[in-house]
């Protein structure tokens, strides 16, 4: 069994208030769970307005899904994500 987790740095400079970037991150969180059926949770910066770090998982026997899940997970926020990625890195277990 393969475990897969990717970290995603994201800065939000739009956001002005702990409440704007939760109002984009709950967006984005629900989207990634519907979409792609992964456990995601926020890691770091819950208090800081501009900046969060979520942690996504995932798991399958076969180590090729599970890239290729978390790749596309990656690309996804890349391109509907209302702010930018400071960091992406995919760690595998």
């Amino acid at each position: 069994m393969v475990i897969g987790f990717l970290s995603l740095d994201i800065h939000f400079p739009h956001a002005r208030s702990l409440k704007d970037k939760r109002k984009e991150l709950a967006g984005l969180k629900d989207r990634i769970r519907k979409k792609y059926n992964v456990a995601l949770a926020e890691l770091d910066h819950q208090d800081v307005w501009q900046r969060t770090l979520l942690g996504i998982v995932t798991l399958n026997s076969q180590p090729g899904i599970v890239e290729r899940i978390l790749s596309d997970i990656r690309t996804d926020v890349l391109e509907h994500v209302n702010g930018d990625i400071l960091d992406a890195e995919i760690k595998f277990y």
